[in-house]
């Protein structure tokens, strides 16, 4: 039986590029090449990559991407954009939790739940960071986003998604946040790129700073610095808060 996520991507390529959160593809990028000096002799992993769109904007500007993805059709989407600019990004089909590489990259990104914090058990969401870290160089740097934890003890997450999903594809209702697991359960309903209706019941695991912190000092990084996730606009100037959905870490080994 498959996954909530696993279909939730299946025939979504072209729709999920105009869901709100993708639009901040530009500022999440500038961002990144700050954070690695504009080195493009760096190799750079995007996991979950989706329909590349950070792949695609990092090899634009010159940086040697290899993207993975559990959906064959946010690949398909991916390489189709990638071949329309006459760029060459290795778009590959991989479980996040198991993948191939082994100190090969300098740099993995992981934007917008590229798998991490989407899985069904703890378990599984430790081993995408594994995985992650042991694709990585010794001096390797991990960039990513999860959801916040501090966020839904404060505020709904249902009244979150509705106030910025109107204009978008999916909609969220039936949040519940459980205070035992961190975990939201909610109903997503969507259309996917043939126009059939799906319903989806999922389940996301939040996590608060200091899980993150804890689970990667057990991965072996040597500093991790987590920052409020701003859609488009990521800075170190932004001190992580309650009123954050996201949180934007940055690791290094």
């Amino acid at each position: 039986m498959k996954q909530w996520y696993e279909e939730l991507f299946e025939n979504y390529g072209r729709r999920y590029d105009n869901e709100v959160f993708t639009r901040g593809t530009i500022g999440e990028v500038d961002f990144i090449e700050r954070e690695i000096a504009f080195d493009r002799s760096l190799k750079i992993l995007d996991v979950g990559c989706g329909t590349g769109r950070h792949s695609i904007e990092l090899a634009k500007r010159g940086y040697t991407v290899t993207g993975i993805d559990l959906s064959e059709s946010l690949l398909a989407k991916a390489r189709e954009k990638a071949e329309l600019q006459k760029l060459k990004i290795a778009f590959l089909k991989h479980d996040a939790r198991d993948l191939p590489f082994k100190n090969e990259f300098d740099l993995a990104i992981m934007i917008c739940e590229g798998g991490f914090s989407l899985m069904e058990t703890d378990e599984m969401n430790y081993a995408i960071l594994k995985n992650a870290t042991k694709a990585l160089t010794k001096k390797g740097k991990l960039i990513f986003t999860t959801l916040n934890g501090l966020f839904p003890l404060y505020h709904s997450v249902e009244k979150f998604h509705a106030s910025g999903g109107e204009d978008g594809n999916a909609t969220y209702r039936s949040n519940t946040f459980d205070l035992m697991t961190f975990r939201d359960h909610n109903v997503t309903e969507l259309t996917d790129d043939d126009g059939n209706k799906k319903e989806l019941h999922c389940n996301e695991r939040y996590y608060v700073p200091s899980e993150i912190t804890w689970l990667l000092k057990t991965l072996g990084y040597r500093k991790t610095e987590i920052f409020g996730a701003k859609l488009g606009a990521f800075s170190r100037n932004d001190k992580l808060t309650t009123e954050d959905f996201e949180m934007l870490v940055i690791a290094e080994k």
